[in-house]
């Protein structure tokens, strides 16, 4: 997977040193771990340090809209004006909204309620109502440079049995940022999070999962919150992926709205919940890009 460079030579990164003073002992421990059968990040998912700042960037305008839509997000409401403070906000910072026209999704964001699981389109037919839990999922493009990140909102008086989807849900993230540690593998949190979920009587979604994110919308890796430890991709200094696990009150099959061929929803129509961050993965963690 790995071209050969020369010790002398420019390294890949585009830092302007020597490969044998950058990237080679790096690059020397990822083909160790490929030579031993495990899946190991290509290059191009490894993110330069000029990189890491574009989507840093990126981010601030992503963090703004969320928290916009916190302050003013309320029953009665309807899923288009919060496409509306979206696409606002992003444009006043400069940015792109990243969902759309993406494969023709037709809104700016993302905004689930209930037993939507994601992909919920905005109408100004969707209203807001006291009790509901609405997953708000941006994404953001500035200067070519992703990010994405999403957040539960409980509209007034919600059921304790919704609130505690809601936050075990977001107890499932933190528990899968803390597992994020280079040289580990995705397996390994994506494992943690489902036995979160498991343990409070609750499933996850198999077919959907997080994403590289950063330089496109979408990249690899896949990354799946139903793993286990030991598997799925290798993580290294420099990648960055979204967590974003969606937690299912009920069962953990899902289906896609057949007139929009977008929206997707529980099987059995019980709530589903998600948060989502973006991370970078560090020499000793990772830092949270978005949240």
């Amino acid at each position: 997977m790995y071209t050969k460079i020369g010790s002398n030579e420019p390294c890949w990164c585009g830092s302007g040193k020597k490969y044998k003073k950058c990237h080679e002992q790096f690059d020397e421990r990822i083909i160790g771990f490929e030579l031993k059968g495990h899946e190991v990040p290509p290059r191009r998912i490894i993110k330069t340090k000029e990189q890491v700042e574009g989507i840093k960037a990126s981010a601030k305008i992503n963090i703004a809209c969320l928290d916009r839509v916190a302050k003013e997000i309320h029953a009665g409401m309807s899923t288009e004006e919060i496409d509306h403070i979206v696409a606002e906000t992003t444009r006043e910072m400069g940015g792109i909204p990243a969902p759309l026209n993406y494969e023709g999704f037709p809104k700016s964001v993302c905004t689930s309620i209930n037993d939507q699981v994601c992909h919920g389109i905005p109408s100004p037919h969707d209203i807001l109502k006291d009790g509901d839990i609405i997953n708000v999922d941006c994404s953001t493009i500035l200067n070519g440079y992703y990010s994405d990140s999403s957040r539960m909102f409980c509209i007034g008086d919600v059921s304790p049995e919704k609130k505690k989807l809601v936050e075990v849900t977001k107890e499932c993230v933190e528990i899968g940022i803390k597992m994020v540690k280079p040289w580990t593998f995705l397996g390994d949190m994506g494992n943690a999070v489902h036995q979160h979920a498991l343990d409070n009587g609750y499933t996850v979604v198999r077919e959907i999962g997080g994403h590289g994110c950063g330089i496109e919308f979408h990249e690899d890796p896949f990354v799946s919150f139903v793993s286990r430890p030991g598997t799925e991709m290798l993580m290294v200094p420099g990648m960055t992926f979204t967590i974003e696990p969606m937690v299912n009150m009920g069962t953990n099959r899902i289906f896609v709205d057949e007139e929009n061929d977008w929206t997707v929803y529980t099987a059995d129509h019980k709530p589903s919940a998600q948060w989502e961050v973006q991370v970078l993965v560090t020499e000793d963690g990772c830092e949270i890009l978005t949240y």
